[in-house]
């Protein structure tokens, strides 16, 4: 009975002098949060204005094969490393965002999630990270956006912010190529900066270009316009009523060339049908400007929608 009492004194005195070894090597080491390592700070920089000057591709360009341009438009300040305020178009004014840091540089605001490679008074240089559900691709995040400060721009550079946002010679030798290439085949094209134009030569002829508005919902990106523009042509007195909206690509010379039908219904005639409208109608009644990049005519898209009224 002695015996047992004993060795049940002995084991608690064990365990206990086991739980203090453990307790005092815990104590003893320094938690590490693996969210927490490579996380950056701004409050070295907090209340100084930013304002995006220059944004560009990996390759150091502007503008991809396809004609997009990547054109600067962020402005942005740090209160602390939990909040911040970015210009929001819309209201032509600043709105307050959360800020939310997380490992290996990482930040998000204002619905985007950058990745932080230099941050001083005078400059922030950050990668665009592409994230969807919370995954990050690497290959998809493939754009690099730089800012000034605002005293940086003023007082040292001695400039305005529109000046630096200006084409680079690479951005105009790479549209000068792209060009050459596109042009040598008319079914050819690429996004033109600034886009066709069509003219009517005819009162019977109405033309409206479709617009597209920067907002929160496309991340105010409206390059839309431009990439793909959109144009709506009635003309009157046709032989019958009709709509149809097809794509063409507009030559260097401003020639159009039908593409393909964009109509949601199926019609084994419609691609003849609309290629007849093109050369009956809108070839007739329309003159066009091509589309040219830095002054450099070349091919380009264009969206039609285009109207008959027949005559009562």
């Amino acid at each position: 009975m002695y015996g047992t009492a004993i060795c049940k004194t002995r084991n608690m005195f064990r365990s206990a002098v086991l739980a203090l070894i453990l307790f005092s090597a815990i104590a003893s080491c320094k938690y590490r949060d693996p969210s927490a390592e490579g996380r950056i700070s701004f409050k070295k920089v907090a209340g100084i204005n930013y304002i995006e000057v220059r944004r560009r591709f990996t390759d150091g360009l502007s503008f991809n094969k396809y004609g997009y341009e990547l054109t600067p438009s962020w402005q942005m300040s740090f209160y602390s490393d939990d909040s911040a305020k970015v210009y929001n178009p819309d209201s032509a004014r600043f709105l307050d965002f959360h800020v939310t840091l997380d490992h290996d540089s990482l930040f998000h605001v204002a619905h985007a999630w950058f990745r932080a490679k230099e941050i001083t008074k005078d400059s922030l240089v950050c990668q665009v990270m592409k994230v969807q559900t919370n995954v990050i691709y690497l290959d998809k995040s493939t754009v690099y956006i730089t800012f000034y400060s605002d005293t940086y721009i003023r007082d040292v550079l001695h400039t305005v912010p529109e000046k630096l946002m200006g084409k680079s010679k690479r951005d105009t030798a790479f549209i000068a190529a792209r060009s050459a290439q596109i042009n040598a085949n008319q079914d050819s094209a690429f996004a033109a900066r600034e886009p066709v134009v069509f003219k009517a030569k005819s009162p019977l002829v109405k033309i409206e270009k479709a617009s597209v508005e920067a907002n929160l919902m496309n991340n105010y990106d409206n390059s839309d316009e431009y990439m793909f523009p959109e144009f709506n042509i009635t003309i009157d007195k046709t032989y019958q009523n009709f709509f149809y909206k097809f794509l063409v690509t507009v030559d260097y010379k401003g020639d159009m060339h039908f593409q393909n039908s964009l109509m949601k219904t199926v019609d084994e005639n419609a691609g003849r049908k609309m290629k007849g409208v093109l050369d009956g109608y809108v070839k007739t009644y329309v003159t066009v400007k091509p589309g040219s990049t830095f002054n450099i005519p070349h091919n380009s898209y264009a969206v039609l929608n285009v109207r008959g009224i027949a005559s009562n």
